[in-house]
Formats: structure tokens, sequence, C-alpha cells
């Protein structure tokens, strides 16, 4: 079996589990208790604040942890833009994911804040000056994401946050997708806030992070017993904190590597598009793409079939977004590249950590889309 699906979610990785056990069996106290069993977990939850901060260029004290990447994109978007009075303007893209683009809407919906959404070149990339056309004097917030699930695009972070910094917006990306591949950093990138998640990187399901300037004021979503320095109350989930820091502890080896998984992405790109006449890939091109990441659609058939052929040849992948699977609509961010409805419902998206041998891989796309291609005739 071949499992492709990593921009869905990746395997625990052996020393995670095994620097969470002893918070899931006898280390089960409550860091906020004042007896010895509290202090040792306090310490482990300091201790996994502190490696986390400095795997993302921050400070212990920028470090919240939370339920995943989605709570992180939620706290920063609502977070931020209600905390500041500096206006009711945020500016968003047509590509991102859908926890950033229900989180802007809301502000819209209940908040009565108005939301400029910009269109991003064919293959995924948004222009500094495409941003710098929609800032007004009251934008406070600009939330774009450092690579995308669904087509492996990466944005000029760095740049677009100096725009935004031009008009005194603040500037939150989304880097869950890039957390394991690229430098990603509060203080490198020059932005105000990030958001990462503990599943795309050999942590459990259930934790991530958001990394926020120090001294920005957050609007919490969950209100309570004050911890995360208010910005986030309930009990906190110690294992799973110390879960995000081994696996983040992991991170230069991943990125060793990137460039052999580049190489062999780079060869399932070239033996797809030269094999499959009706392939077309989506996103930016090589050098603006994540390592791991080849996406396609195939003109003319049924992406759903064509994942089906795959896993009875033993590749497991999938159409895009997990979030957004079952649902029958086309991908929002391929319609926003400019495909046709028909065309986006054909997508498929190979995502892998490791190198790989991409001739096997090739050979299975052209089996499974002649197959279809085939009943579908």
């Amino acid at each position: 079996m071949l499992y492709a699906d990593a921009a869905a979610t990746t395997p625990v990785r052996r020393e995670v589990l095994e620097a969470m056990w002893p918070y899931l069996t006898g280390e089960f106290g409550n860091p906020s208790s004042t007896h010895e069993l509290g202090h040792r977990a306090s310490t482990a939850l300091a201790d996994a604040r502190a490696a986390v901060a400095a795997a993302f260029g921050a400070r212990p004290g920028e470090v919240v942890f939370t339920a995943g990447g989605t709570e992180a994109d939620n706290l920063a978007i609502k977070g931020l833009a209600l905390a500041r009075p500096r206006g009711r303007h945020v500016v968003t893209t047509a590509i991102e994911h859908e926890a950033v683009l229900e989180s802007v809407a809301y502000l819209e919906r209940f908040h009565g804040f108005e939301v400029t959404v910009l269109a991003p070149s064919p293959d995924g990339v948004v222009a500094p000056d495409a941003l710098r056309s929609a800032l007004r004097p009251d934008t406070t917030l600009v939330t774009i994401h450092h690579a995308n699930n669904e087509i492996g695009t990466v944005q000029d972070v760095a740049a677009l946050a100096d725009v935004a910094h031009e008009v005194g917006a603040l500037f939150h990306t989304d880097a869950v997708q890039a957390a394991g591949w690229l430098d990603v950093s509060l203080r490198g990138l020059g932005v105000d806030a990030i958001s990462v998640s503990g599943h795309k990187l050999g942590a459990p399901k259930g934790v991530g992070a958001l990394l926020l300037r120090a001294g920005l004021p957050l609007e919490p979503l969950i209100h309570g017993g004050g911890q995360e320095r208010g910005r986030r109350s309930g009990t906190e989930n110690v294992a799973f904190a110390v879960g995000l820091a081994a696996a983040v502890r992991t991170l230069p080896g991943l990125r060793a590597r990137a460039d052999d998984v580049a190489a062999s992405r780079d060869a399932l790109i070239d033996g797809v598009l030269a094999r499959v006449p009706a392939a077309i890939l989506t996103g930016a091109a090589p050098a603006r793409r994540l390592p791991g990441h080849a996406s396609f659609c195939f003109s003319g058939t049924s992406g759903e079939a064509v994942l089906l052929e795959l896993e009875r040849s033993g590749v497991l992948t999938s159409s895009g977004s997990a979030c957004a699977a079952g649902r029958d609509e086309p991908s929002h961010v391929l319609l926003a590249l400019g495909l046709s409805p028909e065309v986006a419902q054909t997508s498929v998206r190979f995502t892998l950590e490791a190198p790989f041998e991409a001739a096997p891989l090739v050979e299975a796309v052209v089996a499974a889309t002649t197959t279809v291609g085939r009943l579908g005739a």
C-alpha cells in the first residue's frame, strides 16, 4: 500500500507517542493544581510550549495551544478582528481553507464586517499588488494561507505581510500545510499570527497551536477558567501538547529530505502529464509548490472513480480537502483558478512525506484513468 494523502493527515510518530504516554497514564495531573502531580504537569506543559515556540520563531508566551488548525484559524481571525477597534474591514482570498472562509463570513454576518475576497492567478498565487489595491484605512486584518492544501501553491507570505503592515493591518497566515516543509517563523515571516495543526506533523488529531505576536489583544472564543493567559479557557491537554512538542522536534529531519521528495514529485508530474492526455496539473510550478504535493484534474473522467481504481491498486489518496470530502459541489479552490465545475470534479491530489518511486505510481494513475475513461465511454 502507498499512502499518498499526507495533506489530510499523517500517522502519529513513534517518538511522539512515547513522549505522550506518561501523561496519558501516571502523570495525569491538572497543570493548575498546586500539589506535586500538578506541578509536574505544569512543568511538562511549559516545556512543550517552549519547544513549539522555538520551532516557529516565537516566544513561549506567544503560543496558544488549541484543539487543531481549525480552532487556531477561528481564534486568530475572530479574536484579532473583534479585539481591535481600528476598523471593520477584512481581506482574504478565494482559495483559503473553509476554517478561514467561514470565520470571515461569521464576522460579516454577525458583526457587520466588510470582507474583500481576492482572486488568485490561475496557478493559485496571490500577488502583493493585488493585496495592496484591496487595502483600506479601516482594514483591520488580512488572512492569507502560507501553502494551499488542495493545490500545493506556496504564497510569498513575508511580502504580503509587509503590504498589510503598510496600512497598519494585522496579518494572519494559516500554515497548517506549510509547517512541515517550510521555515514557518513568526518573526522570520514578519506576520502577527500563525496557525498550525499537529496531525499534519506526526502528532495526534486534536492538537494545534496559534502563534500570536506578544502584546496583541485577542478576544477569546472560549470563556471559563482563564487558561492560556486568558486566551483559551479549559484545562490544558498536557499529553497532546507534549505530543505536538515532540512532533515539531522532528521537523528538521522532514525538511532535510525535502529536495529528495520534490524530485520524486517532479518525476510523478512529468510522468502523468506525458502519459495521461487528459491530465491537467493544478497549482503552481514546482519551484512554488510544496515538495510532496502533486495535484491533477483528469478531464473527461470522474475523480471519485479514479480514486477508487487507485485504491484497488493499493494507492490511497484523495480528491482534495479532507474537510470537504463527501460533498457534491466542486472544489471552491479549483473554481477560483478558473476551472469549470465539470473539470474541477475530476481532481485527484497526491501528497507524500518521503521520497518514493514515481514510476509505479505513474503506472497506477495511467491504469486508473484508462479504466475509468473506458467505463465512461
